[in-house]
C-alpha cells in the first residue's frame, strides 16, 4: 500500500506516518507494561504471548522510522507514543485487576460488624487483637482478588470509616477462602491463574 498515493506525499510525511508510529508505540508499550506485570505475578503462559506481540509491533514502528530518518516528526511521535503507552498500559492493568492482593485492616473501633459482613459475603478473614501506639486495636487480615478490592474498601469505609488499611500484591496463593465469582470480564483473572498453575 502506497500511502503517498492515498494521502499525498506532504500529508503522509507530516501526519499519517507520525500518527501510525504514535499508535504503534501506544500498543507495544501498553502490551509491554502488561507483560512486565504478568512476569512479576509469575504468569508463565501469558508473558511470552504478550512479548511476541510487543516486539512485533515495535519492529514495525522502528522499521518505519529507519525508512524516514529525515523526518523529525517521527521521533517525536515515537517518544510521545512511548509516554502514552505507559499510561494506557497502567489503565488496562487496573481495569483487568489481575492477581491476588493482601488486605490488612487495623481499627480501634469494634470490628465485629465489619467481620460479620465480610464473612457473610464469603471472604476468608483472620482477626486478632493487637496493641497500637494509643491502645488496643483489632487487626483483620484477608487475601482477595484485586478485582474485589473496590467493593471491600467500600464496605470497610461504611462500617469502620477511620480504619487504617494497607494493600499488597501477592504472587502465589496455595489455599484460601474466596467468594463465588460472577461470570464477567473479571473471570480472566481466574483463567490466567489456572493456566499459570498448570505450568508449575
Amino acid at each position: 500500500m502506497d500511502l503517498n498515493q492515498i494521502f499525498g506525499r506532504e500529508l503522509t510525511v507530516w501526519l499519517v506516518i507520525p500518527l501510525l508510529i504514535f499508535i504503534a508505540r501506544i500498543m507495544d508499550v501498553s502490551i509491554g507494561t502488561l507483560r512486565v506485570i504478568s512476569i512479576a505475578k509469575g504468569m508463565k503462559m501469558l508473558a511470552p504471548v504478550l512479548g511476541f506481540f510487543e516486539v512485533s509491533i515495535w519492529l514495525l514502528a522502528i522499521g518505519v522510522i529507519l525508512q524516514n530518518l529525515n523526518n523529525w516528526q517521527n521521533f517525536i511521535a515515537f517518544a510521545l507514543g512511548f509516554a502514552a503507552g505507559n499510561y494506557v498500559g497502567i489503565l488496562i492493568e487496573n481495569k483487568l485487576a489481575l492477581g491476588t492482593a493482601s488486605l490488612r485492616i487495623i481499627t480501634r473501633r469494634d470490628a465485629s460488624e465489619l467481620e460479620m459482613v465480610l464473612r457473610e459475603k464469603g471472604y476468608g478473614l483472620t482477626s486478632m487483637d493487637a496493641e497500637g501506639k494509643s491502645g488496643p486495636v483489632k487487626v483483620l487480615f484477608m487475601l482477595v482478588s484485586r478485582s474485589e478490592l473496590p467493593g471491600i474498601i467500600k464496605t470497610v469505609n461504611k462500617y469502620n470509616p477511620h480504619a487504617f488499611y494497607s494493600i499488597e500484591d501477592v504472587r502465589f496463593v496455595n489455599e484460601g477462602i474466596f467468594p463465588p465469582r460472577k461470570r464477567s470480564f473479571r473471570m480472566i483473572d481466574l483463567k490466567l491463574r489456572r493456566l499459570t498453575a498448570k505450568t508449575k
